[in-house]
């Protein structure tokens, strides 16, 4: 039998993955978390083998969690269930160290053989993210976009800046100090060798990233 714990701030979707994976006569979900502090703190209750987490928590989000699991918990597998179809999203979960990803879109199907998968050791990418992450790498050395250079964190701070949010927004939002935000923000500018929050905003028009 295979341990579940499913961390969604969505109520609801936590509860038909829950109705999916009972299909299944192999897995088991014995915990369920909204969040990252949570999260954690069920991680040190139950023995879970995988960990189906969402990208977009509130406060901290699922990069942290994945990230706080690879170094606390490197015994329990993550698998990413998202609502973001793009690689570039794939690209850091797996970079963090997830072993699986996965849209919403997905079928109940490809859940619980990717969650079968990975509680085996092995990992499962859904085929249109896996299809795009194999187009990254073969063009990576010739036409890597800048935003690649960019630290997990601060492609979040990106993310939000670019749907108009301020620094102390971004800060509320992410648990952290304006000043550290402000640091990430200046630091992303250099790498991607812009100057404004405007010229960001273009980008992210251009390349359909994080915008609302």
């Amino acid at each position: 039998m295979t341990d579940v714990l499913i961390v969604d701030d969505h109520e609801l979707f936590r509860q038909g993955l829950k109705l999916l994976l009972a299909r299944s006569s192999e897995l088991r979900v014995v915990a369920e978390a909204g969040g990252y502090a949570e999260a954690i703190e069920l991680l040190r209750q139950h023995p879970v083998q995988v960990a189906i987490v969402d990208l977009s928590l509130p406060g901290r989000d699922g990069l942290d969690l994945i990230a706080y699991m690879r170094s606390a918990a490197p015994g329990v597998g993550v698998l990413v269930l998202s609502m973001h179809g793009e690689e570039e999203y794939a690209a850091r979960a797996l970079r963090a160290g997830a072993q699986g990803y996965l849209t919403k879109d997905s079928t109940g199907e490809q859940l619980a053989a990717a969650v079968l998968r990975i509680a085996a050791g092995g990992s499962y990418v859904c085929p249109k993210i896996a299809a795009g992450l194999a187009m990254r790498v073969a063009w990576r050395d010739v036409d890597a976009p800048r935003h690649s250079a960019l630290s997990c964190r601060e492609y979040k701070v990106f993310e939000m800046l670019v749907q108009g949010k301020s620094v102390s927004g971004i800060a509320r939002e992410l648990s952290l100090s304006a000043k550290t935000v402000s640091t990430h923000k200046m630091r992303l500018l250099r790498k991607m060798e812009m100057r404004s929050a405007g010229e960001l905003v273009r980008y992210a028009v251009q390349n359909q990233i994080g915008m609302l």
